[in-house]
């Protein structure tokens, strides 16, 4: 049988043959009998109409909708049509919506080399987008990483494209993108207003602009979680982030920038989990400063960029900002703890310490800022239609499992600020 939206079409009960019993055709034994001449006029209409009907889905389509048309304005509009109608109107909508978002993307991105850009690069290529990375030529453009087979990294290094160039220096840049049609800036390390400008200056006809920000840039509040239109700190080590926001919007460019929180995972060139995985795998205290119990957020790298993966083409993403981080908030107590448990180790002892008693001669004795610092993603979730994928302890396994537990990281182990900490308040470690 054919079916179209819940209804069986004309031809294709025309053309059921007759039913079988055992396996042999058993043919029609009905006697024809005579009927008045109106109604074999009636039936010869109905047998034209039926026999007009083409063999093609579109044509089917096309004569069950005229015919539906016809009821209607005769007054016997039915529900079941009118359900089909916008059911049908509603998927050529999506279909379009769709067909839009996987039109390839000439894309430019800068900072595709380490960390968030690794594998935000990957996933524009497995879509299907033309990604060139700016990079100033210094180190390899390509490497291949844990989650990499060695078939696809081939293919992946051969389908990326590299300009080497220095992105502050103007007339390079000019030079560089003349001419070179971009139709998206991924823009994944500025850090300075200065640093956005060359871009902008040589690719003035760009449809979007997508900006890594930060979090950081929060004001420091009693009210938490931070939102996207909540205050923002011109003091924040964190200006240079709003300072670019703030230029972007006054030159008219269609920009989206992305606020994340702590990011984590594979590859984490900041010291976040690779911090606590150094302590836990050398057996020593952690040392946590104040209880322990400040509230915080950590967001995996691969939801992150997963997320700005649905930033390009969505209209609901111009000039927007997006806070972007875990769903579930974590104290510093939890993150150690986690982080023992990813690695399968037993649970660490914690050491609590008050800052104010110490001179750490400008160490940091803790990788993360000690207040409460967590934001809202119900905007993105919302408007991206973007979820997390990872918790925090599957998020922190993929981490140590493909980094850190393979002997790989960022920066060696010093435990020179843990043994001021630990020697005033006679903890052996």
């Amino acid at each position: 049988k054919r079916w179209y939206g819940g209804f069986q079409s004309e031809t294709a009960r025309e053309k059921r043959p007759p039913r079988r019993a055992g396996g042999i055709r058993r043919e029609s034994t009905r006697t024809t009998l005579p009927t008045c001449p109106t109604h074999a006029r009636a039936r010869a209409r109905a047998s034209h109409t039926r026999k007009r009907a083409t063999t093609t889905g579109e044509e089917k389509m096309a004569t069950t909708m005229m015919s539906t048309t016809m009821a209607t304005r005769r007054g016997g509009r039915s529900l079941a049509a009118q359900s089909q109608r916008r059911r049908s109107a509603g998927a050529l909508r999506r279909a379009t919506r769709m067909m839009a978002a996987q039109q390839p993307k000439k894309i430019l991105m800068l900072g595709g080399t380490r960390f968030i850009g690794v594998y935000l690069a990957r996933m524009l290529v497995d879509e299907g987008h033309e990604v060139t990375l700016l990079t100033r030529g210094k180190s390899p453009v390509t490497t291949q990483i844990p989650d990499d087979t060695d078939e696809y990294y081939a293919e992946y290094a051969k389908a990326i494209n590299h300009i080497a160039c220095d992105r502050k220096d103007a007339d390079a840049v000019a030079g560089k993108l003349k001419g070179s049609g971009f139709d998206v800036v991924y823009d994944i390390n500025a850090r300075e207003k200065e640093d956005i400008e060359p871009i902008l200056g040589a690719l003035p006809n760009l449809d979007q602009y997508i900006l890594c920000s930060s979090a950081g840039v929060y004001l420091k509040s009693d009210e938490m979680p931070h939102m996207e239109k909540d205050a923002v700190d011109p003091k924040s080590r964190h200006k240079g982030k709003l300072d670019m926001e703030t230029h972007l919007e006054a030159v008219g460019a269609n920009f989206t920038s992305v606020r994340p929180v702590y990011i984590y995972g594979p590859l984490n060139y900041n010291p976040v989990e690779e911090w606590f995985f150094h302590r836990i795998a050398a057996g020593r205290p952690i040392p946590v400063p104040g209880n322990g119990k400040q509230i915080t957020q950590l967001g995996h790298v691969k939801d992150l960029a997963v997320a700005f993966t649905k930033i390009l083409g969505n209209d609901k993403a111009k000039n927007q900002i997006y806070n972007i981080s875990g769903e579930k908030f974590v104290t510093f107590d939890g993150i150690a703890k986690a982080c023992a448990a990813a690695a399968g180790a037993p649970e660490p002892e914690l050491v609590h310490f008050d800052a104010a008693d110490f001179d750490f001669g400008g160490k940091k004795a803790f990788p993360m800022r000690d207040q409460h610092f967590f934001a809202s993603i119900d905007k993105a979730m919302a408007d991206l239609d973007w979820k997390p994928k990872y918790d925090l302890l599957d998020g922190l396994k993929d981490s140590y499992d493909k980094d850190f537990g393979r002997g790989t990281f960022r920066k060696a182990a010093d435990f020179s600020v843990d043994d001021m900490i630990l020697e005033k308040l006679k903890v052996m470690a």
